[in-house]
């Protein structure tokens, strides 16, 4: 039986620049889908997903716009960073899927931006005073702060990777761990069997060469 979860807890609005991050268990044979409501065209939507643990890793998704029409569609995917323009006004549809998976819950990071191109325009420009002359350090300090943004979205970037990684080789451990446990257990239970099989062919052996000497 499929499981359906519906989470319609996302409401970003293109006025502004808004992000939200979260992390949420993809049970087995489940699926969950988030929602993104534009009230602008033009719009620029970025995720960003990361299965953190359980299973291989993978999950599947799928994005549609307002109209049902699909926009992306991947299978088996650990994780993915995109962007794509949303032109339609409308809800859009975010959907995961584990549905390749019987037993196994998956650890899915979620993180998705939306920013419309009026945000940008307001964001990359600062009031001036009336009749003033743009200032160079005031242009220098726009620029300091665009490259910091950029440095620390890179950073961000980069800890979400290293924390993915850092999941996934635990995990690996693990799961290491436990097949050197199981397999020290069946070797000290064949070990054990053999010795009884041994005794009990030297034990008939003994008894043989007794009936032949009577």
């Amino acid at each position: 039986m499929l499981f359906q979860s519906l989470f319609p807890l996302i409401a970003l609005y293109a006025a502004w620049t808004n992000a939200s991050a979260f992390t949420f268990i993809l049970g087995a044979q489940e699926k969950s889908c988030f929602y993104v409501f534009t009230e602008r065209p033009n719009t620029q939507i970025r995720y960003y997903f990361a299965v953190q643990s359980g299973g291989s890793f993978d999950v599947d998704y799928v994005i549609t716009d307002p109209n049902s029409n699909i926009i992306y569609q991947e299978h088996k995917k650990r994780q993915g960073d995109f962007v794509f323009p949303a032109t339609t006004v409308g809800e859009y549809e975010f959907c995961f899927s584990n549905g390749m998976s019987t037993y196994s819950e998956k650890v899915v990071d979620f993180e998705i931006e939306l920013e419309d191109e009026d945000s940008k325009s307001v964001k990359a420009s600062l009031p001036d005073s009336p009749n003033a002359k743009p200032l160079a350090h005031v242009e220098n300090m726009k620029r300091t702060v665009d490259k910091i943004e950029s440095q620390l979205e890179g950073l961000s970037k980069t800890l979400q990777y290293y924390k993915t990684r850092n999941n996934r080789n635990q995990a690996t451990v693990r799961s290491t761990e436990s097949r050197i446990y199981y397999f020290s257990i069946f070797e000290v239970l064949l070990m054990v069997g053999m010795a009884f099989l041994q005794i009990t062919i030297v034990q008939l052996f003994f008894k043989g060469s007794r009936k032949q000497l009577v």
